[in-house]
């Protein structure tokens, strides 16, 4: 073997290391990370990761990564409290919390409902999301999750399609300082 091919045989195992060992985002969520404490994501979210809408679990599906990692870091950081996914985001490494949270950006979802204006305007829950109400200090969702609550970037995610139990849940944690 003359150095030359030893050089590029030996650059080329070099470069394919991080990629052999990275971190596989879809083995992640459906069997669990490397520390047995970080359970795989699918029995609360559903194989798909569009959530389990009759036990409040929210959808995963099509959220933003940067959005994903974020809360992960936030639970794992203590700054989000939530008594189950607490352990299991401190079980986590780094890269795993990428690597899942890149895998759960990647899946398709399910597009929001087209409701218009006036059939709104008659629903006192879609009024306050869409309006708001200002005597008590309540923007209207819209403003920052986006038109039908399509969600805005990594920091605003989709309301669309996220069980109710879930939403009353997270504005329940908004109110209460633990979210």
């Amino acid at each position: 073997m003359t150095l030359m091919s030893r050089v590029v045989i030996g650059s080329v195992l070099i470069l394919a290391w991080p990629l052999a060992h990275a971190a596989d985002g879809q083995k992640i969520f459906t069997q669990g990370g490397a520390n047995p404490a970080a359970m795989a994501c699918l029995g609360c979210h559903g194989a798909d990761g569009k959530g389990i809408a009759a036990a409040g679990f929210p959808r995963l599906a099509g959220l933003p990564a940067g959005y994903l990692s974020k809360q992960l870091h936030d639970w794992r950081n203590g700054t989000r409290k939530q008594p189950v996914m607490e352990p299991l985001a401190k079980a986590l490494t780094e890269d795993e919390i990428q690597a899942v949270s890149t895998y759960l950006a990647s899946l398709p979802s399910d597009p929001a409902p087209d409701e218009r204006r006036q059939q709104i305007a008659d629903n006192p829950t879609a009024r306050l999301a869409l309006y708001g109400d200002w005597s008590r200090q309540i923007p209207g969702c819209v403003q920052c999750h986006g038109p039908g609550g399509s969600g805005v970037g990594d920091h605003f995610p989709p309301l669309a399609g996220q069980p109710a139990p879930y939403l009353i849940a997270q504005l329940n944690g908004w109110r209460d300082g633990s979210r």
